[in-house]
C-alpha cells in the first residue's frame, strides 16, 4: 500500500463502482416513479399491465446488477491488493518458470476461471429466477451445462492457442511486442468473423433455412432493392433459451448471413418483419459494422501501447500487489484493473451506437413502410418488457439503443417510403 498507483487505482475503482451502483439506484427510482402510468406515445399499444410488468422486470434486473457490481469490486481487490493473483503465480511457480509461457497461461487460465466460478451463482439466479419468474426463460438447467461445456471446449480449442501466441510474441518479439500482438489479435477477430456464422454458432442453435415462401419472396425483394446479396436466410431456434426475439446479421464476406429468432418470425407480421431487417441492412449498408469494426482495432492499439509502457514501470506491478513482474503478470493486471479505469469513457461509445440506430432507422424507413417498424419495435418493446421509461442519464450512459419514445417519435415523423 505504499505505491502511489495503489490509491490512484483505489480511487478509480470506488469511483467507477460507486457510479455503477448511484446510476443503477437512478434507474430504478425513476422506473418506479413511472410504473403506474404508460406514457402517452404509448398508451395506445401498450396495456397498463404490460407497463407495469417492464417495470418491475427492469426494477429486478437492476437490483442483480448492484449485487454483482459489489462482488466485482470485491473480488478485484482481493486478486490485486489481496493478493490472490500473487498467490496463484506462486503456486504455479512450482510447476513452470515464471519466465516461460506456460506459466503464464496457467496464471491467465486460473484467474479467469476463478472468476466464472465467482459469478456464477449471480448467472443461474438471472436465468433461473428472474427470467424465470417474469416469463421469460426457456432454458432447462441441462441445457445451460452443455452450453457451458461447449463454452469451455470452445475456450481451450481457440483461445488457449491465441493466449499462448500473445505470450509468446510479448516475450520473444523484442520492444514492439505491442505491435505484433495487435496484428495477431486483429487477425483473429476477422477469423472469428468468418468462422462464427458457420461453424460456432451452429454448435450451440440449429439454423434452418426461412420457410415461408411469402415471407421469402418479400425479404428477397428486399434485399434487391438495397442492393445486399446475402449467403443464406436463416431462422434461428432462440425459443429454446429465451422468448425474447431479435433479427441480426453475422458473419463478413462469404459467411455473412441474415438470421431472424423463430420468436420474432412467430410474433411480427411479413411486413414487420421486412421493416426490422430493412434497418439492419442500413447498419450493413451505411458501414457501421466495419466502422464499429475499426474502432475496435484503433482501441486494441491504443491499449496494447499503454500496456507495453506501463510493463517497464515496477510501481504498476506492486502497485496492484503483483511482486512477479513478467510480461504475462502486467497484462493480467491491466486486464483486471483497466476497466475501472475506462468505465468514464462508456458513455462515448454508446452515444456512438445510438446515432448508428438512429441512421439505420432513418435507412429503414426509405426501403419500408415507417409504420411498420414502429409496430413492430412496439411488440418487441412489449414482449421484451423494455422499459420505456429509462432514466435519461443511465440511459445516456449505458444503452447502445435510443430511448423507445425518442426513437418511435423520431421515426413517426418519416415519410411513407415510395
Amino acid at each position: 500500500m505504499n505505491s502511489a498507483f495503489t490509491w490512484v487505482f483505489l480511487a478509480a475503482l470506488l469511483l467507477s463502482a460507486g457510479t455503477r451502483l448511484w446510476l443503477a439506484a437512478r434507474q430504478a427510482r425513476h422506473v418506479r416513479a413511472h410504473r403506474d402510468a404508460v406514457p402517452e406515445s404509448f398508451a395506445g399499444a401498450i396495456p397498463l399491465p404490460a407497463h407495469q410488468k417492464a417495470a418491475d422486470y427492469t426494477d429486478a434486473k437492476i437490483r442483480l446488477q448492484m449485487a454483482e457490481f459489489c462482488l466485482d469490486a470485491v473480488v478485484l481487490l482481493l486478486l490485486t491488493l489481496g493478493g490472490f493473483v500473487q498467490w496463484i503465480s506462486d503456486r504455479w511457480e512450482r510447476a513452470f518458470s515464471t519466465a516461460s509461457i506456460w506459466h503464464g497461461a496457467a496464471l491467465f487460465v486460473t484467474v479467469f476461471a476463478l472468476i466464472a466460478a465467482i459469478g456464477l451463482p449471480i448467472t443461474l439466479f438471472r436465468i433461473f429466477v428472474v427470467e424465470e419468474r417474469f416469463g421469460f426463460n426457456k432454458m432447462t438447467f441441462k441445457l445451460f451445462v452443455t452450453d457451458a461445456l461447449k463454452g469451455m471446449l470452445l475456450a481451450a480449442v481457440l483461445g488457449v492457442p491465441l493466449l499462448l501466441a500473445v505470450l509468446w510474441l510479448m516475450m520473444s518479439a523484442g520492444g514492439y511486442w505491442w505491435l505484433y500482438v495487435w496484428v495477431v489479435l486483429m487477425g483473429f477477430s476477422v477469423f472469428m468473423q468468418l468462422i462464427i456464422p458457420t461453424f460456432i454458432m451452429p454448435l450451440f442453435n440449429k439454423f434452418l433455412p426461412l420457410q415461408d415462401p411469402a415471407l421469402v419472396e418479400r425479404v428477397e425483394r428486399l434485399l434487391e432493392r438495397c442492393g445486399f446479396r446475402s449467403h443464406g436466410l436463416f431462422v434461428m431456434d432462440g425459443s429454446k433459451r429465451s422468448s425474447h426475439g431479435n433479427a441480426f446479421f453475422a458473419g463478413i464476406g462469404a459467411s455473412k448471413r441474415i438470421v431472424l429468432f423463430d420468436t420474432l418470425v412467430q410474433r411480427l407480421s411479413p411486413a414487420e418483419i421486412e421493416a426490422v431487417l430493412a434497418h439492419e441492412l442500413g447498419h450493413y449498408k451505411l458501414n457501421h459494422i466495419r466502422k464499429s469494426l475499426g474502432l475496435s482495432f484503433v482501441q486494441t492499439l491504443i491499449s496494447l501501447f499503454i500496456l507495453g509502457l506501463l510493463v517497464q514501470q515496477p510501481w504498476f506491478f506492486e502497485g496492484l500487489g503483483a511482486q512477479t513482474k513478467t510480461l504475462a503478470m502486467g497484462l493480467l493486471l491491466f486486464l483486471l484493473a483497466s476497466s475501472s479505469f475506462s468505465f468514464f469513457l462508456h458513455p462515448l461509445g454508446t452515444l456512438l451506437s445510438r446515432k448508428h440506430e438512429f441512421e439505420a432507422d432513418a435507412y429503414a424507413t426509405r426501403h419500408s413502410d415507417p409504420a411498420d417498424l414502429v409496430h413492430a419495435l412496439v411488440k418487441l418493446y412489449k414482449d421484451n418488457a423494455s422499459t420505456l421509461t429509462p432514466d435519461p442519464l443511465h440511459s445516456a450512459f449505458y444503452d447502445s439503443h435510443p430511448p423507445a419514445a425518442a426513437r418511435i417519435a423520431k421515426l413517426r415523423t418519416q415519410p411513407r417510403a415510395a
